[in-house]
């Protein structure tokens, strides 16, 4: 479409344009950008190699042969289309213009990917291997590292980068972590849409209409926090529909709902308490189906696509929630959670773009809700949000993909494991490898083939391993979240040879029960943790404490805002399950002055004293579902048999 639409449009006509940071394109963007060549006064491309191929030949194994790949294609544009360019220029720099001041950093630059190598005969205090039990020590370590760094060596958060080939496995493990240690950070990543509130209100409602008042659709929507509803209201409500096995056409009856919460007692008569909770549940439920129904005459039927949007549109806005989004935006800002507000920011003004883009592509062509509520969905699907960090001084979290700051002095990589970091190239869809050379050569070119993909991974390792000009940081874990092996990466083999002399860190032997030194001491809440841990382990190995973790000890007895929780904690090692009654008066009115046992109630408390408390204390049900039981059928039959008794007698 966008390779369409430049033919109309003049915002490239006569300008001057730059490119940088790519080192490929897919066909489609070869397509783009040789329309934007052609209308531009002057096109400037950077590329990442270390060699120009104007008139040399490509090297089949060379490190640099994807953006060598993407030098020849962009001079073939200029050439086809008849462009005159500019001799390629060549910035002759070496790695001692970045990595003047770091030898080490610089030899690893040369010689990552270089054969024949030359090994780092030093000492190395810039480069560091980590090997950590699983994802969670890993991450703390790296945590760690961050703080006496920012501390003992006087950078900034700002100046660090973590990344990891994993974000996703990593993402809420940085989080726990980087937050106990009171460490600011930033995840650049690019945010799904469908989970939001707003988006799950507007895709429940129209499937409430689509689906005829599914109990899913219709208590997803109410569940939003978007509406005018306590939570209370929705509970009670949810519960009612569910005991009474209310679907479809009954939400859209205009005749209050009087069915029986104890519909197994057809003579008893509703008393009074029952009356006011069937009008409560009536005053929900019309709140709850007033805007639907609108909402039903505005875009059911024979409506046209922008009709449909106009409804939809006119939905959320007497349902106010362009304010209430405004309101939320300032409850997240207020409680610091600005990328929040950043993104709640942006997500109404997707959701209006969304609607004018459906009806403008459907126009005034008639479709059902079933197919208008699949458009929406799927458009709701395709959109990412990007965040821009809340502060300045944040440490970056980032996928290796995504990496773009180039005032990274520090840089962590996690997660350096077998099939991470490198990535595995996947070997899928239709066409083979010799598929799509073939289709090369007559003159169809599909995406990138398995070769060319490993090649592009190579080059982004490389890219990834240049990023710091001060220290860089290598951790894998040796076992997975269920315990099971995980194999470094072949990196780790590399850096390796090329510094014969760089020395493993590991905390393998700390978790096996060695004292933590004066490295696990940080923050308050991370260090209270180790504290803990060190007077449990002394406590089972009838060892003497630390003299370390006895200053600790007394720096929190000492602290007003942690010598109350010290206290609780030191209590608990003394603590035995026996049980005491404390307040009798409270078991009294839990289970009443004589208590009737039985067999089955004794058996109940010898299995699981909480599963009698809660059955005979508490007296708690499970939750009544609209279906045809052991105990409904008795009373059902009973029932019949006693009109059918009763009948007889009449005849």
């Amino acid at each position: 479409m966008l390779y369409e639409k430049l033919d109309k449009s003049d915002f490239f006509n006569n300008a001057e344009v730059w490119i940088d940071e790519f080192y490929s394109f897919t066909p489609q963007e070869y397509k783009v950008l040789e329309k934007i060549i052609c209308k531009s006064y002057r096109t400037n491309i950077t590329l990442c190699t270390d060699i120009l191929s104007e008139n040399s030949s490509l090297e089949s194994m060379d490190l640099f042969l994807p953006t060598q790949i993407t030098e020849k294609k962009l001079l073939e544009i200029t050439k086809n289309n008849n462009i005159a360019y500019d001799k390629p220029k060549a910035l002759k720099c070496n790695s001692y213009g970045r990595f003047k001041d770091n030898e080490e950093l610089g030899h690893l630059e040369r010689y990552i990917f270089s054969y024949p190598y030359k090994t780092y005969k030093r000492s190395n205090s810039s480069i560091r291997i980590f090997k950590a039990l699983n994802k969670y020590t890993e991450v703390e370590n790296s945590a760690r590292d961050i703080l006496k760094m920012c501390r003992d060596e006087g950078f900034r958060f700002r100046d660090i980068s973590v990344v990891t080939g994993d974000l996703d496995g990593y993402e809420n493990i940085i989080k726990a972590v980087f937050n106990q240690y009171n460490i600011p950070y930033f995840i650049d990543k690019k945010r799904e849409i469908d989970d939001s509130p707003i988006i799950i209100l507007i895709i429940s409602a129209v499937e409430i209409l689509s689906k005829n008042w599914s109990y899913e659709a219709v208590f997803r929507y109410l569940k939003t926090g978007l509406l005018n509803l306590e939570f209370d209201e929705i509970d009670m409500l949810e519960n009612y529909v569910l005991a009474n096995g209310i679907r479809g056409k009954k939400w859209a009856d205009p005749k209050p709902w009087n069915y029986r919460i104890n519909y197994g007692n057809f003579d008893e008569e509703i008393s009074e308490e029952e009356t006011e909770y069937l009008k409560k549940i009536n005053c929900i439920r019309d709140k709850v189906r007033e805007p639907i129904l609108k909402l039903s005459e505005d875009i059911k039927g024979k409506k046209t696509g922008q009709q449909m949007c106009e409804g939809l549109y006119n939905f959320l806005i007497n349902l106010e929630v362009p304010e209430k989004v405004e309101t939320l935006i300032k409850e997240f800002r207020n409680a610091s959670k600005l990328d929040k507000a950043n993104e709640y920011s942006q997500i109404w003004n997707i959701v209006v773009d969304i609607l004018d883009q459906i009806a403008v592509v459907i126009g005034d062509e008639s479709i059902g809700m079933e197919l208008f509520s699949e458009v929406l969905a799927n458009g709701f699907s395709q959109y990412e949000i990007g965040v821009i960090p809340a502060s300045l001084d944040q440490v970056l979290v980032s996928s290796v993909t995504r990496l773009r700051s180039h005032d990274v002095r520090i840089l962590y990589i996690v997660g350096v494991n077998d099939g991470i970091f490198p990535a595995s190239i996947p070997v899928d869809g239709v066409f083979t490898d010799e598929d799509r050379d073939e289709l090369r050569e007559r003159g169809v070119e599909l995406a990138k083939d398995t070769r060319s993909r490993a090649f592009e991974e190579q080059l982004l390792v490389y890219g990834i391993l240049t990023k710091a000009d001060k220290y860089l940081t290598f951790s894998y874990s040796m076992s997975d979240e269920e315990g099971k092996s995980k194999r470094p990466s072949i990196v780790i083999s590399i850096i390796k040879k090329l510094f014969p002399k760089i020395q493993e860190e590991s905390n393998l032997k700390g978790i096996l029960g060695e004292k933590a030194g004066i490295e696990a001491v940080n923050g308050p809440k991370d260090t209270f943790n180790e504290l803990i841990s060190n007077i449990r382990r002394s406590i089972e190995d009838n060892n003497s404490v630390d003299p370390l973790w006895i200053n600790v000890y007394r720096w929190y007895k000492n602290d007003p805002s942690w010598s109350k929780k010290v206290e609780t904690v030191l209590k608990g090692f003394s603590y035995n399950n026996y049980i005491e009654i404390l307040d009798k008066s409270k078991v009294r009115r839990l289970y009443g002055r004589h208590l009737n046992i039985s067999v089955s109630r004794l058996e109940k408390f010898a299995q699981c004293p909480f599963a009698y408390f809660v059955q005979y204390g508490l007296k708690v049900k499970d939750r009544k579902m609209y279906n045809l039981s052991s105990p409904d059928l008795g009373s059902f039959m009973h029932d019949i048999l006693k009109k059918f008794s009763i009948q007889l007698k009449e005849v």
